[in-house]
C-alpha cells in the first residue's frame, strides 16, 4: 500500500474549471474576472458561485450591482483568459486590452462574452463571507451556448476544447497549455 503525506495547503481540487466572469457598476462600467475558484451549487433553482477576494475590483461591482455573468472559455482564448487575470480593471479597460467583446444579456445588467461558446446570466442570491475570499452564489437566470454547440438542448461539450487549472498551470484535455502570468512575461 502507498503512504500518504500531507501537502502544501496552498493546491486545492483539481482540476478546476477556468471561467471569464462579466460584470457591470453603474459608475465604474464595465469589467472582466477570470475565476478558478466556481463551480455548480444547485440544479433547483440553478445556481453557480464564483470566489473573489474582497479587494478585486470586480467585487464590488457584483456585490452592489446584483448579478454577473459567468462565460466559459476555450483554449483559444488562453491568452485573453490568462490577461484577465493578472491586470486589474482599475487600470483600463480589459475588453478593449484582451479583444474580448461584450454582448448584452437576455435578463441581467453584467455582460457575456461574446467569444466564448457557453455563458450563464446570474442574479445574486447570496454572499458568504469564506476568509479570503467571498463566494458569490448566483442564480442562474438565462443560459446561452453557440447555435452549432446545441443538440437535443444540451451543449455538446466535445466540440469544446475546454481549459481547466491545476496548481497555477492551465491544461486542456490533459495537455498543458500554459501557466499563470505567461501572457506578461511575453509582454516584457
Amino acid at each position: 500500500m502507498k503512504s500518504k503525506v500531507d501537502f502544501d495547503a496552498s493546491q486545492t481540487l483539481a482540476p478546476l474549471p477556468v471561467v471569464l466572469v462579466g460584470c457591470a457598476h453603474a459608475e465604474l462600467g464595465l469589467n472582466l474576472l477570470t475565476v478558478a475558484w466556481t463551480g455548480i451549487d444547485c440544479s433547483d433553482p440553478p445556481a453557480i458561485h464564483v470566489s473573489i477576494r474582497p479587494g478585486r475590483h470586480s467585487h464590488r461591482m457584483i456585490a452592489e450591482s446584483g448579478c454577473f455573468t459567468v462565460n466559459v472559455p476555450i483554449r483559444d482564448l488562453l491568452r485573453q483568459l490568462d490577461l484577465c487575470g493578472i491586470v486589474s480593471g482599475r487600470d483600463g479597460d480589459k475588453w478593449r486590452r484582451a479583444g474580448l467583446t461584450p454582448l448584452t444579456g437576455t435578463s441581467v445588467a453584467a455582460p457575456l462574452v461574446a467569444e466564448c461558446p457557453v455563458n450563464f446570466e446570474c442574479a445574486l442570491a447570496r454572499v458568504v463571507p469564506l476568509g479570503a475570499h467571498d463566494m458569490f452564489i448566483g442564480e442562474i437566470v438565462a443560459r446561452h451556448a453557440d447555435a452549432d454547440l446545441v443538440r437535443g438542448g444540451r451543449v455538446d461539450f466535445s466540440k469544446l476544447p475546454l481549459v481547466a487549472y491545476v496548481n497555477g498551470e492551465y491544461w486542456s484535455l490533459g495537455e498543458r497549455i500554459g501557466t499563470y502570468g505567461f501572457s506578461g512575461k511575453e509582454r516584457a
